[in-house]
């Protein structure tokens, strides 16, 4: 792999920013859990190794289960996952592949489950996501 810039190095108002975000995010009402589920399956999805492996590490650290982890790729296949967690999911890999639109039935679904602050807070946390993987994967940032 070519080396390829650092942005936090070469603009760190951008990621100043984005912490800002982030900050703003971690006082929302989605539990630890949650934002766990939904980091890793947009970072899944988008093929981000550098978030895949930070964000399975702090899950397990907050309780998650190896299980459930490995199983996120399936998800609709098990009856792991709450169907909270359910709606979670099928929302962020909806705005994840985007190009695709999300769903009236999944949007109605989370709307009716978190209601309109909840489901702003976790629409904002999956754009959130999607923009740290597509930072880390375009500058090969490598896992730890």
């Amino acid at each position: 792999m070519s080396k390829r810039i650092n942005i936090q190095e070469v603009e760190p108002e951008a990621f100043k920013a984005m912490y800002e975000l982030v900050k703003y995010l971690q006082t929302s009402q989605i539990s630890h859990t949650q934002q766990e589920l939904i980091k890793i399956r947009a970072s899944m999805i988008n093929g981000c190794a550098f978030c895949i492996n930070m964000h399975t590490k702090d899950a397990r650290k907050n309780g998650e289960t190896e299980q459930r982890i490995y199983l996120l790729n399936a998800w609709r296949e098990t009856t792991f996952y709450t169907e909270e967690e359910r709606a979670l999911l099928a929302l962020t890999e909806e705005v994840t592949l985007i190009n695709h639109g999300v769903s009236d039935e999944t949007y109605q679904t989370a709307e009716r489950l978190f209601g309109p602050n909840r489901l702003a807070q976790i629409i904002m946390f999956i754009v959130a996501i999607n923009t740290w993987n597509r930072i880390a994967v375009s500058t090969q940032l490598q896992p730890e």
